[in-house]
């Protein structure tokens, strides 16, 4: 599984999806009007090319990448455990703890296998969905504030 075909995937599949690029990668945004402010503009995934961001990986002078999603508190738990113990971030094709945002509740793949993005999959539609549901909150919350709807407490 090439990045590129997981970007095709993430594509095709997930609405409301804008994918910038900068350096190599690839940044996942939900963001359905194509308007969110920059300071909102916080991925559900990213594809990293290289170590610009951390070294982590060794990805730099190599053809992997390092699928990168942000999940829920729960589906991080479901994932990762409670304790996720040592890590080899450096390891190609397992799911683990992001080595930078792990304590945001982020995993990480270097170059997945086909199965492993199998196990992908519902991981990158949780983060979808939990980014859908955080912009929608915040749609509401300034609806609220301009004087639109809202319910009576």
């Amino acid at each position: 599984m090439d990045a590129e075909r997981v970007t095709r995937y993430i594509d095709e599949t997930f609405d409301g999806v804008r994918a910038p690029e900068a350096n190599g990668d690839t940044f996942f945004l939900y963001d359905p009007d194509g308007d969110l402010p920059p300071e909102r503009q916080v991925p559900f995934a990213t594809i990293v090319t290289g170590d610009a961001y951390d070294d982590s990986s060794a990805l730099d002078g190599t053809d992997d990448y390092r699928l990168n999603i942000g999940l829920t508190r729960a589906g991080y738990a479901a994932v990762v455990g409670s304790t996720p113990g040592e890590v080899d971030h450096a390891a190609r094709d397992v799911l683990m703890p992001h080595p930078v945002y792990a304590g945001l509740h982020w995993v990480c793949v270097v170059s997945p296998s086909d199965a492993t993005f199998e196990a992908v999959r519902p991981l990158l539609a949780e983060a979808h969905a939990f980014a859908a549901r955080k912009h929608a909150n915040h749609a509401r919350r300034a609806d609220v504030g301009r004087g639109g709807p809202h319910r009576a407490g």
